[in-house]
């Protein structure tokens, strides 16, 4: 189920990067980043490990490894600061344009 999920989220961010729009291509970064951070987290496994400090005194608690939530949270953290930057620049870009159309980043403006 997970793994249709995350199909379905990296499609719809494939699918809004090429749209010739900014703010579809900020959506599809979301959605592709979504769909990562998905990713890490069914390939760490879903199998509790042993606690990194044991006393050996008391039974060994069951304890989920906190590498891939580690890689995840710090993902999550660089997808947002990524989002605001993008947005601020979709921003900018409108009020120089006044349209959300990618094709125009192209054109200088001696054309």
């Amino acid at each position: 189920m997970l793994a249709l999920l995350i199909g379905i989220l990296f499609t719809v961010g494939v699918y809004l990067l090429l749209r010739r729009s900014v703010l579809k291509l900020v959506l599809g970064i979301i959605f592709i980043g979504n769909a990562i951070n998905l990713i890490i987290f069914v390939a760490s496994g879903l199998v509790a490990g042993k606690p990194p400090f044991v006393t050996g005194q008391e039974p060994e608690p069951e304890m989920a490894d906190p590498l891939p939530q580690a890689l995840i949270l710090t993902a999550i953290v660089i997808s947002f600061g990524i989002v605001a930057f993008t947005l601020a620049l979709k921003y900018k870009y409108f009020s120089l344009t006044n349209t959300d159309d990618l094709d125009q980043l192209t054109e200088t403006e001696n054309e």
